[in-house]
């Protein structure tokens, strides 16, 4: 099987050298540096938006029609390596893991049909609007205590202070999870992200390989308990479906634990952080949407589109294919930025201006496309949206404090790692 798109090859004449050989584009690529790519984005886009970068071993893919033509065929480029460790697991660090029993496995993003089409169904009927909108008040009362703990301040990192626990506690909520729990099983999604999508040292790498042991024996127990003691929530429903004969076994339903107790909060904490740093940095953006909640919804949409949570996907070829008029052997890896095709300004006029009346910021590729669309994309916009409403009511005018703006070091998460803000307190 081979997959041709139309779009001409533009740019650097090296289009198409083999595998190995690095194009000028991806000389000058530092995919590890997320603080500001954009600029190099753009010009990537204009000369060379389909180049092999030798340092990932992967073409990096930067035009939107050419990343959704990927996404949305599945059976040349599969999703297997979406969540493989960018860098080779050191011998020591596979001791640990070995040794602790790690055998957890994505709960969906990196598996392929028939097995996804299978667990996806039996998922999605659980995890879905009916859910989400029956925990709607408890996420308004969760949003609403983070707050009360530093709205006298005057100032604060809404990083730490109320975007890093509120999405945690609502995803644990929905999972049947204490949240006593949260800290340390962030502080175990942390390790994953590292793990999988860092550019760690051998010896770096082993106390996180302990932290993927302690976070996969917690997702087993997890299951264990909900066997036992059946509750209102995602893998007791899992398990209720399992009994009534579904074809999912313990190990796929800790297995999808394993994926949401990361990508369930993790990317909806870095949602809400983007969302404060530009909407409180691009002129009146921040007063609009306190003036005029309705602007919410699209605001949202468009924060996606400009400052995404996750700037990059990997896929894998299983045949030879064209993307973008480069050729692409069977085996390669490639790397699908969104961050790039999001401010393609062939979708998206004067894509590189903030704007959040953009009448087709929907359009973004933020949550991906095709069969692998984010399961959770419903529940991530309607935290942040409840998020945006409390804040802009009760820290109106709120504005960003003097800082230089730093992203956590890997290829996917552009996570920031502090948003300090500070606001005139309450009269007394």
């Amino acid at each position: 099987m081979s997959s041709s798109f139309a779009a001409p090859a533009r740019g650097c004449p090296v289009h198409g050298v083999a595998a190995g050989h690095a194009d000028v584009a991806g000389d000058a690529f530092d995919p590890f540096d997320l603080t500001d790519p954009f600029p190099f984005y753009a010009e990537a886009r204009r000369d060379e938006p389909v180049f092999y970068s030798e340092d990932l071993g992967c073409y990096v893919v930067m035009r939107y029609a050419d990343i959704k033509a990927v996404f949305d065929d599945w059976q040349t480029f599969s999703s297997e390596n979406a969540q493989a460790p960018l860098r080779p697991i050191a011998d020591e660090a596979k001791q640990v893991m070995k040794e602790g029993g790690f055998t957890a496995y994505s709960g969906l993003s990196a598996r392929i049909p028939p097995d996804h089409t299978r667990i996806r169904k039996i998922v999605q009927g659980c995890f879905g609007p009916k859910r989400f909108k029956s925990i709607e008040p408890q996420i308004r009362a969760i949003v609403e205590r983070a707050i009360d703990g530093f709205a006298d301040r005057g100032e604060a990192d809404l990083l730490a202070s109320f975007a890093y626990d509120v999405p945690a506690l609502v995803l644990f909520r929905l999972l049947g999870v204490p949240d006593s729990d949260v800290r340390m099983v962030k502080d175990w999604a942390v390790s994953r992200a590292l793990l999988t999508w860092g550019n760690l040292s051998p010896a770096e790498q082993v106390p996180h390989a302990h932290n993927m042991v302690r976070y996969w024996d917690y997702c087993q127990a997890l299951v264990a308990r909900k066997h036992q003691t059946p509750e209102d929530d995602l893998p007791s429903d899992l398990i209720a479906l399992q009994t009534d004969g579904a074809p999912i076994s313990d190990h796929e339903i800790a297995s999808i634990c394993y994926s949401l107790l990361f990508a369930g909060h993790e990317t909806t904490t870095t949602l809400i952080s983007n969302a404060i740093r530009e909407l409180l940095g691009h002129g009146s953006s921040w007063a609009d949407l306190r003036d005029n909640p309705a602007l919410i919804a699209n605001a949202i949409e468009e924060v996606l589109r400009f400052s995404p949570s996750i700037v990059a996907w990997r896929r894998r070829a299983k045949a030879d294919a064209t993307v973008g008029g480069v050729p692409i052997p069977e085996g390669s890896n490639l790397l699908l930025v969104m961050g790039s095709g999001n401010r393609d300004e062939d979708v998206f006029a004067n894509g590189e201006v903030f704007d959040i009346r953009r009448t087709n910021a929907r359009n973004h590729i933020s949550f991906g496309y095709g069969i692998h669309f984010c399961l959770g994309f419903q529940l991530a916009k309607l935290e942040t949206g409840i998020a945006l409403e409390a804040l802009a009511r009760r820290l109106p005018n709120l504005r960003l404090k003097p800082q230089e703006m730093a992203f956590v070091r890997n290829i996917s998460f552009r996570v920031p790692t502090a948003v300090l803000a500070s606001w005139d307190r309450p009269a007394s």
